[in-house]
């Protein structure tokens, strides 16, 4: 995984959006979208470097190492950047869920006439997981 991040000038380009890129991780196997959140370059030097998702929290201002707390990591299989190399996909191998709701994707509530519509299954229960 390293090898692939070393050159710069063919990864993402932290000099826009203030040095915050949206990350998409996406399951590797089944393509369905797990959730959304910002890298900075150290988290994506350090993605590249432990081959797990690294992002960066906005909320805490400081490095979220995917599944520190719940154990739910994503294990990186590939990284792509958009045409404009302003946004990350990470194709990953996720451990447990991706949501902090108890979802396997962060994507579990729909847009409908009515309002929200829950579409899937709570896999754990977050107290369970987050003591």
């Amino acid at each position: 995984m390293a090898s692939e991040c070393k050159s710069s000038e063919k990864g993402p380009d932290f000099s826009k959006n203030g040095g915050l890129l949206p990350a998409i991780a996406q399951d590797s196997k089944t393509h369905q979208i797990l959730m959304m959140a910002y890298m900075n370059e150290e988290a994506y030097r350090e993605t590249c470097e432990t081959g797990t998702a690294v992002y960066y929290s906005r909320s805490r201002e400081k490095l979220w190492r995917k599944g520190e707390e719940s154990g739910h990591v994503q294990k990186v299989k590939k990284i792509y950047v958009d045409c404009d190399r302003d946004t990350i996909l990470l194709s990953v191998e996720q451990q447990g869920v991706a949501c902090h709701e108890g979802y396997r994707s962060c994507f579990y509530r729909e847009v409908t006439a009515d309002g929200l519509r829950v579409v899937a299954e709570r896999v754990v229960d977050p107290a369970d997981v987050y003591k």
